[in-house]
């Protein structure tokens, strides 16, 4: 029997319907697409170290970090002359506390990081209720475009405003 043109156009609606769905709620659509392993996915590890003695090695710990592993924060602090050790302290350094305190002086919020991440994920299914398509892109200039400041535009109006700006471009005039 053959199928009549309103169900095979129906059908083919439902169809194109299912494949706009996503559940990805992933801004940047970052894909290797070519069937190939991703080559900034793998990371070496550290060469393999004979101790001066078994003795010194620490006690294996399940879900510690090991030896071999990469440290790239840690090794760019010391390449920079710094003490990585420091990047192990989980509170803040004393001498960073007034700091702390001059930027807190109206309150911080301990749990801002996961706050914001909520608020933004309610936002962003928010903005995607209307946004159908046929094929993933980049959704973060679409999403987030209302937000955008516009440099050139702040610029001007610091300048008209008697700011000084002795880092950005001279007018043009």
């Amino acid at each position: 029997m053959a199928m009549k043109l309103p169900h095979l156009v129906l059908m083919l609606g439902m169809t194109g319907l299912v494949a706009c769905t996503t559940s990805d709620r992933t801004l940047h659509q970052m894909r290797n697409n070519r069937g190939t392993p991703e080559e900034f996915a793998i990371v070496p590890n550290k060469p393999l170290e004979m101790p001066q003695s078994f003795a010194e090695l620490p006690v294996p710990t399940p879900g510690s970090g090991n030896r071999t592993d990469q440290t790239p924060l840690s090794d760019a602090v010391a390449a920079l002359g710094g003490n990585p050790a420091q990047l192990a302290v989980g509170e803040v350094p004393s001498r960073d506390a007034a700091l702390v305190n001059r930027a807190s002086r109206y309150g911080r919020d301990g749990n801002i990081r996961t706050r914001l991440a909520v608020e933004d994920a309610q936002f962003r299914r928010d903005k995607s209720v209307y946004n159908w398509k046929l094929f993933k892109d980049d959704e973060y200039n679409k999403v987030y475009r209302d937000q955008i400041l516009d440099p050139y535009a702040a610029l001007t109006a610091y300048r008209k405003a008697g700011a000084r700006t002795p880092s950005a471009p001279p007018t043009a005039d």
